[in-house]
């Protein structure tokens, strides 16, 4: 009995000899395993695990460092934007554009555009579009949109014995009433969607556009409420018609860079603090009453 046992014994310790030495190799067979499906022999992912690299770099760091926030605006738009005989420009676009520029300690410099080439040169020579720019779907698809600080709308302006005239869309949108509208931009869309029967004149000058109403070579625009309370003033005859109660509902924003939330985050933050502290309602009034 005990002869078999021994027998069992000397049986066993020769498999396992016999196994360690198959095992020699091992690692090397283990190493190369592992490298071919992408786990390193130190258990960590060498491969198939995207490592972590350098942020991306935001527009934020790329103002800083070059010193200058560059602003694309049209600089036809009052009281968001109006580029003065002199060069410069002035409004509330412009006022709050000076202020971003300053909370990040440089200088603000504004580029000179149409709203039919809005998009094309902010992506191409701005940091920011500003002046009155209001927030659509297609430009969303190109560019991303700081919180809005002003809801708006569209709404018509006439000659005040035409108040009563031109109330709805469907009195407007008649053979008729003779439209007028600046090219490019969001007033010429909604022109061209809701007044299909009336006739449409697309003006080129947006500064002196109201005129041709007074002049009575025109009878409507419909454009931003907030424009047509302004241009009341600026052009007594003309009248806002219902401002408080417009067409359709619209927000006044700024562009930012699509996809860059860390320079986006930046500029809201800025809003959220100028409209906090009263200094964008200050910068409003002053434009607007």
């Amino acid at each position: 009995m005990n002869k078999k046992k021994v027998a069992t014994a000397c049986s066993l310790i020769a498999a396992l000899l016999t196994g360690v030495a198959g095992l020699a190799g091992a690692p090397d067979a283990f190493a190369e395993s592992a490298a071919a499906s992408g786990v390193a022999t130190s258990g960590v992912a060498t491969s198939g695990v995207a490592t972590p690299g350098a942020a991306t770099p935001s527009r934020l760091d790329e103002v800083l460092s070059r010193g200058t926030l560059r602003a694309c605006t049209t600089g036809d738009y009052k009281p968001y934007s109006f580029h003065k005989p002199d060069g410069t420009f002035e409004g509330i676009d412009i006022d709050m554009t000076e202020s971003l520029a300053k909370s990040l300690g440089v200088k603000a410099e504004f580029v000179k555009t149409t709203w039919s080439n809005l998009m094309n040169d902010f992506l191409a020579k701005c940091d920011v579009a500003v002046g009155g720019v209001s927030t659509t779907l297609d430009r969303q698809k190109r560019a991303f949109f700081t919180e809005p600080y002003q809801v708006d709308g569209k709404t018509p302006i006439v000659r005040c014995d035409d108040v009563n005239k031109y109330q709805t869309v469907a009195q407007i949108d008649q053979p008729a009433t003779r439209v007028i509208v600046n090219p490019g931009g969001t007033n010429e869309r909604f022109a061209k969607q809701f007044f299909p029967h009336a006739n449409l004149t697309v003006y080129p000058d947006n500064v002196t556009i109201f005129k041709q109403i007074l002049a009575g070579k025109a009878d409507v625009m419909v454009t931003d409420a907030s424009e047509t309370l302004l241009q009341q003033k600026l052009n007594p005859g003309l009248c806002s018609v219902h401002p408080d109660k417009p067409f359709q509902y619209g927000e006044k924003a700024w562009m930012v860079p699509r996809g860059d939330a860390v320079f986006q985050q930046y500029v809201d933050q800025w809003l959220h603090l100028a409209r906090a502290s009263g200094e964008y309602q200050a910068i409003s009034d002053k434009w607007l009453k």
